[in-house]
């Protein structure tokens, strides 16, 4: 998996004001903490860290000068409509342990034609050793016909990866294609000579004798 070391920096200012003039610097506030430890709250240079959390639970290495932690983004907070960041939190990980996350799911393979492909849960939840998150996990689809599902449990593991989500949770399903026909318009039909109405009386007739 993807491991990125980012210098960052104590901060000591809190509250929206300090945030937003951190923010104006081109930097992220962001919180470490986990394994007992007492909240570190840090800033961390903005560009760096958007480039590297692209890349599902990545890793971070925090360089804090006297020492460094070993970080998985926990919660991402980005602004509504610029989707900038404005705060993250920090969950510390150590070497060797396991931890829980979620794993997006990539779809392969020629499913029937005559279906439509639904990602209905487009990740589940596993447990991992902190240092072999994947990016991603493969389900293969070959063959699967229309109506069918593709469940939790049918998602391949590699060793040492256990699997936490409902094993029946669906993740793909290949739902009917239907078609509705148009039923055609109903046509009137025109009145037959001398039907539906009075017919004007023809030259002459009526008339007194």
């Amino acid at each position: 998996m993807a491991e990125v070391s980012i210098k960052g920096a104590h901060r000591n200012e809190f509250g929206k004001g300090a945030s937003r003039r951190i923010r104006r610097d081109g930097q992220v506030p962001a919180v470490i903490y986990g394994h007992g430890e007492k909240p570190t709250h840090i800033s961390l240079p903005a560009r760096e860290v958007g480039v590297a959390i692209k890349a599902s639970n990545v890793l971070l290495n925090i360089d804090l000068g006297e020492k460094q932690e070993l970080v998985l983004p926990k919660s991402i907070v980005r602004h509504p409509l610029k989707g900038t960041l404005e705060h993250i939190d920090l969950i510390i990980v150590r070497r060797g342990e396991k931890v829980v996350v979620n794993v997006p799911v990539h779809a392969s393979g020629r499913h029937d034609p005559e279906g439509i492909l639904e990602h209905v849960h487009n990740s589940i939840e596993v447990e991992v050793e902190a240092t072999s998150i994947p990016q991603f996990l493969e389900l293969d689809i070959t063959g699967l016909m229309a109506g069918d599902s593709k469940l939790a449990e049918d998602v391949p593991l590699p060793a040492g990866m256990s699997l936490k989500s409902d094993p029946k949770l669906i993740v793909v399903h290949l739902s009917v294609r239907t078609t509705t026909e148009e039923a055609p318009a109903a046509v009137a039909a025109a009145p037959a000579e001398g039907e539906g109405g009075a017919a004007t009386p023809a030259e002459g007739e009526n008339k007194a004798k």
